[in-house]
């Protein structure tokens, strides 16, 4: 099969194509480097090169809090962009299933815990994420609507927050969990956090929502989006004194309250993941931050 994996050489993606050729496949890795998909002429020109039958559209532009403050314009027109080209050329060049991977963001700020796929357009996002996340629903109607005119086979995801080895560890760029073990892996003395620590999150393994997306793919051809997730939740107070005691900090954790929180609480419900292609995520949070400090330690720099 014909498979093309946008974001492939990314996080998300590159676990993804690890997974496709462990089954034997041979799937192209689109990189931004070759491709950039917010340029029609560059995602058409992917499209007729490789002429796919499965598409994952895993490529994005994400970062945790201070990156979306930064960069809320550009979030919203490079996700929602990339998505769109994606979405048309996958009707043009018939390509038989695209796999789109959403985002926990999308959901409304104070959405009910837990988070119901049918809970999605009742309210709006959170807003320092807002703008990604909006971009990234609009995907959704897309799928929906091309599903209905053209009958395209667009299924969508709604991952909750990742993690794991291959993550983004630049303080200026990454979400919690890599900042955190950065912090405590390099300081001794003292790490400061953003928030009050009071704020909930529900973390999913990265090899785990690899897992999700190759089950969806092959077993689910439906038009309403799915959740993938734990459906287990802890705040990021707690999260920061299980991350000092894998990564054996003993400093002092300092909280920045005049820094925004997010997203009040944020756990899914995922029954209609294990209902429709059987997902269930499978490495607890101690067993996936104890493998991601591992990851993060053996890939710094040697000291000579």
């Amino acid at each position: 099969m014909r498979i093309v994996v946008t974001g492939g050489g990314g996080f998300l993606g590159s676990h993804v194509v690890e997974r496709l050729r462990d089954r034997g496949e041979d799937p192209f890795v689109a990189r931004r480097a070759d491709f950039d998909l917010t340029r029609w002429d560059d995602a058409e020109r992917l499209f007729r090169e490789t002429r796919p039958e499965l598409v994952f559209h895993l490529a994005a532009e994400v970062g945790g809090i201070g990156a979306n403050r930064s960069n809320p314009g550009r979030y919203w027109y490079a996700n929602l962009m990339m998505g769109a080209h994606v979405l048309e050329l996958s009707r043009t060049y018939g390509v038989g299933k695209l796999v789109t991977a959403g985002t926990v963001c999308a959901y409304p700020k104070l959405t009910p815990v837990p988070f119901r796929e049918d809970d999605l357009w009742n309210g709006y996002p959170e807003e320092t994420n807002a703008p990604y996340g909006i971009a990234k629903k609009t995907l959704l109607v897309g799928a929906q609507s091309y599903r209905v005119q053209y009958g395209t086979n667009a299924i969508f995801l709604l991952p909750a927050n990742l993690y794991g080895p291959r993550d983004n560890f630049d303080l200026e760029t990454s979400h919690v969990i890599p900042a955190l073990i950065r912090k405590m892996v390099e300081s001794h003395d003292e790490v400061l956090l953003w928030g009050d620590g009071s704020p909930t999150r529900e973390f999913l393994y990265v090899e785990d929502c690899a897992e999700g997306l190759m089950l969806a793919a092959d077993r689910y051809d439906g038009g309403e989006p799915v959740n993938l997730g734990t459906s287990e939740e802890i705040s990021i107070r707690d999260l920061a004194v299980l991350v000092a005691e894998l990564t054996g900090f003993d400093g002092e954790i300092v909280w920045d309250s005049s820094m925004p929180n997010g997203q009040p609480r944020r756990r899914l419900d995922v029954s209609r993941a294990n209902e429709l292609f059987g997902f269930d995520a499978r490495t607890s949070l101690r067993d996936g931050l104890a493998k991601t400090i591992e990851w993060f330690r053996a890939s710094l720099p040697v000291a000579t």
